[in-house]
C-alpha cells in the first residue's frame, strides 16, 4: 500500500471534493491517502491554520475555492512548503465561461444555496423512503422510476442515492411464489427497471444479512439451486414486461445509479 497525506480544502461542505478525490483514488492500486478536509475555508486567517497543518502532514492538497483572496493564500503558502496544489474546477470554469461567454460567480458554497433543486431532493428523498420495499403502491405511478427484483440486490441503497440526485425512486420485491403486485404490472409512466445479480453472489450477501440479525441460515432464502430459480423467475418477469434488465454483480451503487439515469434520461429524450 501507498500511504499519503490528502488535504481537501473547500470554501463549503467538501462534499465535491470527497466525491472527485474518491473517483481518481480508485483508479490507483495500492493508493491508500489519509485524507484531510478542510470545510467552510472562506478567508486568509482560516487559510493560515490549515497551512500549518499541511506543514505538519505534507501532501496533495486538493481545493474547491473561489475567493481570489482566500485562493491566493493558499497557493501561494504550498509554493513555499513545496507541496502539489491543484484548483480542481478551474478546468470545469474555463470550459464553461468559453461556452457561456460569461465568468462564474464567486461565490463561496454557492451550489448548496436553497433553491428549487435542492428542494426537489428533500421531497424525492421523502418519497423513495415511503416507498420502499413495496410500500405505498397506491402512489407507485407518481414515481419517476421503479426498480424491481429479487432480495438483496441493492434496491433501496440505489434508490436513496438516486432520490439525493432529485428523483423520485419507488422499489419493489419479487417474492418467490407471488405474482408481481398488480399496481406494478399495470404501471404507466414511470421507468420500471429490473436488478439482477449472480447467484453465488447473492447467496453470500443472504448469509451476510441473516447472520448480522442472528438468524437461523437453513432456509431456502440461503440455499443456492433455490436462488437460482428465484433469480430465473425474476427475469421471466422482466422480459413478459419488455423491462430493461441491470446486473449489478460487479457494479458499485453508484455505477448502478449512472447506468439506471442513463435509461431514464433516454426514455425522456425519446
Amino acid at each position: 500500500m501507498t500511504k499519503f497525506h490528502l488535504h481537501l480544502v473547500s470554501d463549503a461542505t467538501g462534499d465535491t471534493l470527497i466525491g472527485l478525490a474518491q473517483a481518481v483514488i480508485t483508479q490507483f492500486e495500492g493508493a491508500d491517502p489519509e485524507q484531510h478536509l478542510w470545510a467552510l475555508v472562506r478567508n486568509t486567517d482560516q487559510v493560515d491554520r490549515v497551512l500549518s497543518e499541511i506543514e505538519k502532514n505534507p501532501g496533495i492538497v486538493l481545493f474547491t475555492l473561489v475567493d481570489v483572496e482566500v485562493r491566493e493564500a493558499l497557493n501561494r503558502g504550498c509554493r513555499k512548503l513545496q507541496v502539489t496544489c491543484i484548483p480542481v474546477m478551474d478546468p470545469l470554469f474555463a470550459a464553461f465561461s468559453k461556452f457561456l461567454g460569461q465568468q462564474p460567480q464567486h461565490l463561496p458554497g454557492i451550489q448548496h444555496v436553497l433553491d428549487s433543486t435542492y428542494f426537489d431532493r428533500i421531497e424525492a428523498m421523502g418519497f423513495s423512503l415511503s416507498h420502499d420495499d413495496g410500500q405505498s403502491l397506491d402512489t407507485l405511478r407518481d414515481a419517476d422510476i421503479v426498480l424491481v427484483g429479487v432480495s438483496r440486490v441493492s434496491k433501496t441503497p440505489t434508490s436513496v442515492y438516486l432520490a439525493n440526485r432529485g428523483l423520485k425512486v419507488a422499489n419493489i420485491p419479487l417474492v418467490p411464489g407471488l405474482p408481481e403486485p398488480e399496481e406494478l404490472s399495470v404501471l404507466d409512466g414511470p421507468v420500471v427497471i429490473g436488478l439482477t445479480t449472480n447467484p453465488d453472489r447473492l447467496v453470500q450477501l443472504r448469509v451476510n444479512r441473516l447472520s448480522s440479525l442472528s438468524q437461523d441460515d437453513d432456509t431456502d432464502y440461503v440455499d443456492l439451486e433455490s436462488i437460482r430459480e428465484e433469480v430465473k423467475q425474476a427475469r421471466k418477469i422482466f422480459a413478459r414486461h419488455g423491462w430493461p434488465v441491470i446486473d449489478v454483480t460487479r457494479r458499485s451503487i453508484e455505477e448502478t445509479a449512472a447506468a439506471i439515469r442513463n435509461i431514464y434520461n433516454e426514455r425522456h429524450l425519446s
